[in-house]
């Protein structure tokens, strides 16, 4: 009888708690729907439908390693079972998975230009960035209407093709594989021969792998999803082309180039080069020798200290390009003596730098700048035509009687000194020291591309097809910082004979030419027995972490590029087995400590309390550069770190009042003066913004300089313990630089429309997983994947494909090991008070600050992960966030202000000129701002002994 009661007594029981449980899912279930409909205009569907096309159109394009991937898996998975533990058996009910596509990379112009084969470039492949040229039945040109549009299927075809098809480098364990494409086992960890491994489940979120998570190289198509049908690209022309244009990979280029003219310039090229009229079939050499001279120069450090008595003079062509225009101070102030010459080169679009460059030239009789400028672009045939140019105004400088060219970048730095240089060179006067690859020649034309036709336009440079190298020479190639006499300068630029003339047009059309021309030049002139196979440099390859293909944008070939040196690489400077004077590359923004060590290695301890040794001061706006410099996203957040200064400088006198000696407002309309990011023992400090204010005690107005620096947003939510200690730090942000392992979004200035990317660094430990959610301000689920670390990996990032615009507001990353909280990182996306430039107005904010289409980040709803990861669903943060979509003006401003506040604070403000504020220092006299006294990078007069440093 007992226990009949008792029985019925817990059925009771247990059907009040499933009611209860089944009315508080009905209620998430309702909010989550009337979060979801909010927004159902016909401009946002619009606007939904556009942004589904466009996943959808990428998304039916499978990249070249999916299918390995996936067959590989289905292969293995079967061997590889670990047991299912929390996190694989937490949504093993969940049949659905999402379908990614890869998001598209942000285009950058990029004039960085670098070697692009380095020792151990083997392992790049690009015979499959798209296929060698053969005959096609189609041409472009006189064709009919209905061949027209076949050929630029065609082409649209190739354009996809060339794009998907990835250099094998980038097929490593390092990929980022989504799951619930197809029913797969629990948590396996399938092993692949070159240690590739990928995991699959078909729960509902992502899966990622291992160490550096880098952009997925995988399509998947829903199998019941209809495809959308992309629309051709006309191919338009002011004249139709001369010939039939066949080659698959001319066709791809056509499709691709953006202006007219661009499309023009290609298409003539093409029609020249297969009428034979482009290229060299036979060129002569003059060089008496077989095979290639290689002189043996020896270096010895005792014989610095015998100056010559005719001393060579050295004519430094500096090409530099960026902002960092005191680092490039520091290079000039290191090489600088009055007995050389220094012409400088300014990128076309580096205006900043160029004004920073001319107002040193003004101070010294022996520096010049040159009077024109080019936009060159990695790998593009505009260097070459750069330095031939330079070489030209050189030889027609009369008042300048130099001996030596060097050619050097900001990213340069001397590891022995000017004397020391002087007295090598001096010994070796008629010799050309010049960087050869070093390796089977047939190979480095393969890999170097000198058997393609490139061309440059639209600051990219196009792959046309093949081409045959000329008859006759030897082709070489290397480095394209190399050190060469006044004698074979002149040879190369004044010489009308057959090698000269005809190498400057066979190089015209080669991809990183500067990096060959000079070479096969030499090796097969009557100079070619002064070759030295020794450019004088130390350059830091690490093909790992530089050959990323990062150049893809602008160029259709794949190259490396040298990292920056750290101070652990200082011992490399000091070895004397070779002659070298110079190293690369630096980057005082990337680290300074090891600029420093150098300097007082070259010139002696600095001295003891030398202010702003450790500090470092990058611009990244200057007021005559316009704002029209600036996109939105910046602009919006300079402005906000100028109020927040107003408001510091208010604050800075309590007690009074009716005290406004301190109180300012803002100039309407007016924008900031200049901004700087500001680096104290190699760590960011923050952003100073100068800016004008009128002060409300004396109507007048002042110019101050506001330092805001970065709040902490990232905390581990529980100490390392025996089983989780592997997570150092994570981060959210743009632009990821995979070859430094930062983001060059430095300090993370967000908007609605960017593509972030999260990263984590790890240490050294067992392999884990973990689960990364991305929650937005409303406590929207927006992503959740899983990364697999293994053992070694030291970072992971991966940046998922969020539809757009991003809600605005703080958002919030937790990384959870089994489920349990390890770490949270929050990131501000600040809502846009500028469009185009223009305060925004309430039509644009709507579209801008609504969050994506029906609130949906992803075709998969996250939702169902609220109540496991016990983040509230409210209506009230639904409501809030569609009000604050709506702001504009002073409402918009003083909501931005408060997000921006919860991330940055305003750290100090300075005056620069007459202040009415008693309290406010001084911008000379406070050491954090870009006014105060920087002497390791300050150019003074030159001393007695001709130098500066």
């Amino acid at each position: 009888m007992v226990g009949g009661l008792c029985a019925r007594r817990l059925a009771r029981r247990s059907r009040s708690a499933l009611i209860a449980a089944l009315t508080v899912l009905l209620v998430q279930t309702l909010i989550v729907w009337n979060f979801s409909t909010l927004d159902s205009g016909e401009e946002r569907e619009n606007a939904g439908s556009s942004v589904r096309e466009k996943r959808d159109r990428v998304a039916g394009n499978k990249a070249a390693g999916n299918d390995y991937f996936q067959r590989g898996f289905q292969r293995q998975a079967a061997q590889h079972l670990p047991p299912p533990g929390r996190v694989t058996s937490r949504h093993i009910q969940q049949p659905d998975g999402y379908y990614s596509h890869r998001p598209k990379e942000k285009s950058r112009v990029d004039s960085n230009n670098e070697n692009s084969v380095p020792k151990d470039f083997e392992n790049i492949d690009n015979s499959n960035f798209g296929a060698r040229s053969q005959p096609h039945r189609q041409s472009v040109g006189a064709t009919n209407n209905k061949q027209r549009e076949h050929l630029q299927e065609k082409a649209h075809t190739q354009q996809q093709a060339w794009r998907d098809n990835s250099p094998s480098l980038g097929r490593s364990s390092n990929e980022v594989l989504p799951v619930g494409h197809q029913s797969l086992a629990n948590g396996n960890n399938a092993s692949y021969p070159d240690g590739q491994g990928i995991v699959g489940s078909p729960r509902q979120h992502y899966h990622a792998s291992q160490a550096q998570l880098t952009q997925p190289q995988h399509r998947h198509q829903h199998p019941q999803r209809k495809q959308v049908t992309p629309a051709t690209l006309e191919v338009t022309y002011d004249q139709p082309p001369k010939c039939e244009i066949s080659g698959k990979e001319a066709i791809s280029a056509l499709s691709r180039a953006k202006s007219k003219e661009c499309r023009q310039q290609i298409a003539e090229v093409y029609c020249r080069h297969k009428e034979g009229q482009l290229m060299p079939e036979k060129v002569a050499r003059y060089c008496p020798l077989e095979g290639k001279a290689n002189v043996n120069v020896q270096w010895d450090e005792d014989s610095a200290e015998r100056f010559p008595s005719n001393p060579v003079r050295i004519a430094f062509v500096l090409v530099i390009h960026g902002r960092a225009s005191r680092q490039f101070q520091r290079l000039f102030k290191a090489i600088y003596h009055t007995s050389h010459f220094y012409y400088i080169h300014v990128d076309q679009r580096s205006n900043y730098l160029h004004r920073q460059a001319q107002a040193l030239a003004s101070q010294y009789p022996n520096v010049r700048v040159t009077p024109w400028r080019m936009a060159t672009i990695w790998g593009g045939a505009s260097l070459l035509t750069m330095y031939l140019r330079s070489m030209a105004d050189l030889l027609a400088m009369r008042d300048w009687s130099w001996d030596f060219f060097i050619n050097l970048s900001a990213a340069d730095y001397p590891i022995r000194n000017n004397n020391q240089l002087v007295a090598f060179l001096s010994k070796y006067r008629d010799m050309n020291f010049i960087k050869s690859h070093g390796r089977d020649n047939a190979r480095f034309i393969r890999k170097q591309g000198l058997d393609r036709l490139f061309y440059e336009c639209d600051t990219h440079m196009w792959r046309l097809g093949d081409r045959k190298i000329p008859e006759g020479i030897s082709v070489d190639g290397g480095s394209d910082w190399f050190l060469l006499n006044r004698m074979f300068i002149e040879y190369v630029i004044n010489s009308k004979d057959d090698l000269v003339t005809n190498m400057k047009r066979f190089y015209a059309y080669t991809l990183l030419p500067a990096e060959s021309f000079f070479h096969t030049v030499l090796e097969n002139s009557i100079y070619c027995e002064s070759m030295v196979d020794n450019n004088l440099r130390i350059t830091n390859w690490n093909r790992k972490l530089g050959c990323k293909c990062q150049y893809k944008h602008i160029v259709d070939w794949c190259g490396c590029s040298p990292n920056d040196f750290k101070p652990a690489d200082f011992h490399r400077f000091q070895q004397t087995v070779r002659p070298t004077f110079f190293a690369r590359k630096f980057e005082a923004s990337v680290n300074q400590e090891i600029v420093n060590q150098l300097d007082a290695y070259l010139f002696g301890p600095f001295p003891q309390g030398m202010p702003a040794l450790n500090s470092y001061w990058e611009n990244v706006y200057d007021e005559p550069d316009g704002v029209a410099s600036l996109s939105d996203t910046q602009l919006t957040y300079y402005h906000s770190f100028s109020r927040l200064g107003l408001a510091r400088a208010a604050a800075s006198l309590q007690g009074n009042p009716n005290d406004h000696s301190c109180r300012y407002f803002p100039i309407p309309m007016g924008h900031p003066v200049s901004v700087h990011l500001y680096f104290h023992s190699d760590q960011f400090q923050g952003y100073l913004v100068k800016h004008h204010a009128t002060n409300m005690a004396t109507s007048k107005l002042e110019t101050m300089e506001t330092w805001v620096a970065p709040k902490k947003n990232f905390k581990l939510t529980s100490p390392p313990t025996s089983t989780f200690s592997r997570l150092q730090f994570a981060e959210i942000g743009t632009e990821w630089d995979a070859k430094e392992r930062l983001f060059r979004n430095i300090g993370g200035l967000m908007g609605p429309m960017d593509e972030t990317v999260g990263m984590q660094k790890w240490n050294k430990g067992p392999n884990v997983t973990v689960t990364v959610v991305w929650i937005d301000p409303t406590n929207v689920i927006a992503a959740t994947y899983d990364i697999l670390i293994d053992a070694s990996a030291e970072f992971t990032h991966y940046r998922p494909p969020l539809n757009q615009p991003l809600r605005p507001g703080v958002w919030s990353i937790r990384i959870l090991h089994h489920w349990s909280p390890v770490a949270e990182i929050r990131f501000l996306i600040a809502p846009l008070a500028y469009n185009k430039h223009q305060p925004i107005r309430q039509e644009d904010a709507l579209k801008s600050h609504n969050g994506p289409v029906k609130n949906s980040y992803m075709e998969q709803s996250f939702h169902g992960l609220n109540p496991v990861l016990n983040i509230p669903i409210s209506l009230a943060y639904v409501e809030q966030a569609k009000r604050n979509a709506a702001l504009t003006g002073p409402e918009l401003e003083h909501w931005l202000d408060s997000l921006v506040g919860e991330l940055w604070e305003a750290t100090d403000v300075c005056a620069i000129g007459p202040t009415a504020c008693p309290v406010m220092q001084a911008c000379a006299k406070s050491p954090w701002s870009s006014l105060s006294p920087d002497p390791k990078s300050h150019l003074g007069p030159p001393r007695a002994d001709g130098r500066i440093r």
